[in-house]
């Protein structure tokens, strides 16, 4: 007996021996962890504030997302703005007891123990809370690590998760855990999640697409909606279930959304789709880049628009955005393949018949030095010889074009080529009140052309700077009646004669309208004005209407030889708008940080260029530009009859094609033309701005006046107060013109 009684107690000690050690073995590791002999754990500031990549946002002035800017593509939203549902399904599925622990879960850990690891049950579920598994995602894991360091970094999520408890309200640890997860294809966190997969917001989810999102959290690489479609519908319905079990849905509902499809809205996020995508690049590679060079943080260190979150707001209206992206494919789409016809003739196509072999090879071999695939071979060192042959050999690739990308087989030299023959444009249009930038288009397709055509590129403005000379002579006091002989003029320079001859020879010889003169564009009336003031005036009067770009004075200006950004035409063309005073186009209203504190507010510069009545009348000068000038397609084939103000531009051999259109609410301008000035229409009739650049003004006007949400005015110019003492109505003069060509005709007949 008292040998059985000495087995007895030997059994029930090595039983308590077996079952308490582990329990103090763990007990000692979680001490041990705790107070840091085992490595260390965040501190206190690390837990107040993790680390995390959020991406800046930058916003249109009505509210609307036009882009992100990421490392990751992550922005927070807080509890309030998460849909119930999008709560329940996540608790449901993932951490049942969440509100009853202070995260680690005892009973969790024990079902884990007794079922998964005795009882072999791979499907009893995980014992990780919502808190650990936060704790994982903000302070990661370390990559292959053995078992036993496995262990003590698991005992230091608990502990981490702990802390995160006493730290966070259970809602933020929610909102955090949402805000933190990788949804894949390039949806970080939940408000990406939800516009990429059903383009909605975190507030607006419905049950089933929570139930989706939160089975994703399993494993989001194998519940992938867009390559595994099954496979995730069937977990979303697992979700679903779990609702039920927890009585967040009733059991006909989990039936119903059970049969429902994914019903998926996929809105990939891509810096090269999506709206303004030339604005964004500009903002984040020009804008930006040079803001937080200049703006540190208050340790000093730099901003970073990749992580810091930060919120740009712009003065971009997303819908008028629309219409002129609309606008230019509306017009180029069609007036691409005349184009395409029309290079088919040139023995050098695309470009002019007068280029040489050996100027295409060299204007070929500067395009292929400036691609990305040159860069790239460049950096891995390949020799010249190699990267020429590279060029020279047929690669499959997908390739620009107005039905669609088309995926095919060229060398790339070729597909250069290829390029080199498409129309590019750029547009933008601004509030002339207010400097704000409401649209801005700077190419075709930024995936395929990133070079910006409203801010970065420079081209010669032909006629289009015309206007700029017209308001010396108005600041003079002649009067838009004024007569002209329309005759060549000739002006010394340099030691030099200048005599420009004029494109239409109609009007030769005879008295003309200062009116009629810009209408018309006829060049013997511009270098006469030129001839009155001379080059230095005219190139003071440009910078005073914030024109920037270099201007050489000399008398070939008055024709639009100076190469200006479009950026700047348009703000120049404002003054008129905006009765005499320039004012700076601006197009980013202010910056904050994170937490919505503003970094900095931005206001437009004004300058007082002329009076306000001086203005009227340069703006009644423009006007005849579009009654029975060279802008008339905008009433005759447009039928758009309201007050407008414009100028035409087309430059030499027909490579540029510009359009200025002035109303009283907007400022608009267009420039059209290829990326060589050597590739161009070979005549008038389609190579002209009124047939390049002005429909798109056009299309695009006529979507913002049918647009009457947008208030944009369809009224006249206000005058002003004070009363105009110079003659505005020159039909008299101009029916004497008329009149005398008549006479000669029929003098010329008899």
């Amino acid at each position: 007996m008292v040998k059985q009684s000495e087995s007895n107690k030997k059994y029930i000690r090595n039983y308590w021996i077996i079952v308490v050690s582990p329990v103090l073995l763990i007990f000692l590791l979680v001490f041990a962890s705790a107070l840091e002999w085992l490595g260390k754990l965040p501190t206190f500031e690390e837990l107040e504030n993790p680390k995390s990549n959020l991406a800046s946002e930058i916003y249109s002035s009505d509210m609307k997302v036009l882009g992100k800017f990421y490392y990751e593509n992550r922005t927070n939203v807080h509890f309030k703005s998460i849909d119930s549902n999008l709560v329940h399904a996540l608790i449901a599925t993932e951490d049942a007891r969440f509100y009853a622990h202070s995260g680690v879960d005892g009973r969790g850990l024990l079902r884990v123990f007794v079922k998964t690891i005795l009882g072999g049950e791979e499907r009893s579920g995980g014992g990780s809370t919502i808190t650990q598994q936060l704790a994982k995602m903000l302070f990661p894991r370390e990559q292959n690590q053995s078992k036993f360091s496995m262990v003590f970094r698991k005992i230091k999520e608990w502990i981490i998760a702990a802390r995160l408890e006493r730290q966070y309200t259970k809602n933020e640890i929610i909102s955090m855990y949402l805000n933190k997860f990788d949804f894949i294809n390039n949806a970080v966190g939940i408000k990406s999640a939800t516009k990429i997969y059903f383009n909605t917001t975190p507030d607006s989810l419905k049950i089933e697409q929570s139930a989706m999102l939160v089975g994703m959290a399993k494993n989001p690489a194998l519940f992938n909606p867009i390559r595994r479609p099954e496979q995730t519908k069937q977990r979303r319905n697992v979700v679903l279930l779990q609702m039920e079990k927890y009585n967040y849905i009733t059991k006909a509902q989990c039936d119903s959304l059970q049969k429902t499809p994914l019903q998926l809205n996929f809105q990939p996020e891509d810096h090269n789709e999506g709206l303004a995508t030339y604005f964004r690049e500009y903002v984040r590679d020009e804008f930006m880049r040079k803001w937080c060079e200049e703006n540190k943080k208050p340790d000093g260190s730099e901003y970073n628009i990749y992580k810091d979150g930060l919120k740009i707001y712009t003065t971009i209206n997303s819908k008028m955005q629309r219409y002129a992206e609309e606008a230019v494919e509306g017009h180029l789409k069609g007036f691409q393949e005349i184009f395409f016809k029309d290079c088919k003739r040139k023995k050098n196509a695309p470009f002019d018949w007068r280029v040489t072999k050996d100027e295409i090879k060299s204007i070929v071999n500067q395009a292929m030095k400036r691609s990305d695939r040159y860069r790239t071979l460049k950096l891995e060192e390949m020799p010249e010889e190699q990267i020429e042959a590279n060029f020279n050999t047929p690669v499959p690739m997908t390739v620009f074009s107005w039905k669609g990308d088309i995926d095919t087989v060229m060398k790339p030299i070729d597909s250069i080529l290829y390029y080199k023959a498409f129309l590019q444009t750029g547009f933008m249009s601004m509030d002339p009140h207010t400097g704000f930038v409401k649209a801005w288009v700077g190419g075709i397709n930024h995936k395929f052309f990133k070079y910006d055509h409203v801010k970065v590129a420079k081209r010669q403005v032909g006629s289009t700077f015309k206007p700029i000379i017209y308001s010396l002579a108005i600041q003079e006091g002649y009067s838009p009646c004024y007569r002209v002989p329309n005759v060549p003029v000739t002006i010394q320079y340099d030691g030099k004669e200048w005599t420009p001859q004029n494109s239409d020879t109609f009007y030769n010889g005879r008295m003309v309208t200062l009116q009629r003169a810009l209408a018309l564009s006829i060049n013997y009336v511009s270098a006469y004005l030129m001839k009155q003031f001379g080059p230095q005036a005219v190139v003071d009067m440009a910078k005073r209407m914030g024109i920037t770009s270099p201007i050489e004075a000399v008398p070939s200006i008055c024709l639009g030889t100076p190469e200006i950004s479009l950026y700047e035409m348009v703000g120049a063309n404002s003054t008129f708008a905006n009765k005499g005073t320039w004012i700076e186009p601006v197009f980013v209203t202010r910056i904050e940080d994170k937490n919505g504190n503003v970094l900095q507010d931005f206001s437009s510069r004004t300058e007082e260029v002329m009076s306000e009545e001086k203005a009227y009348v340069m703006l009644h000068l423009l006007k005849g530009v579009v009654l029975y000038g060279t802008g008339n397609g905008l009433r005759s084939k447009y039928k758009l009859f309201n007050a407008i103000a414009g100028k035409t531009g087309t430059t030499q051999n027909n490579s540029d094609g510009w359009f200025m259109g002035i109303t009283p609410d907007l400022v608009s301008g267009c420039w059209v033309g290829c990326e060589d000035r050597s590739v161009h229409f070979s005549s008038m009739q389609y190579g002209q701005g009124a047939s390049m650049a002005l429909p798109i003004w056009a299309l695009y006007m006529q979507k913002v006046y049918a647009d009457k949400s947008l208030q944009v005015s369809t009224g006249d110019f206000e005058a002003p107060v004070k009363k105009i003492n110079v003659e505005l109505d020159c039909s008299k003069y101009d029916k004497e013109t008329e009149e005398g060509i008549k006479d000669f005709d029929n003098d010329e007949n008899l």
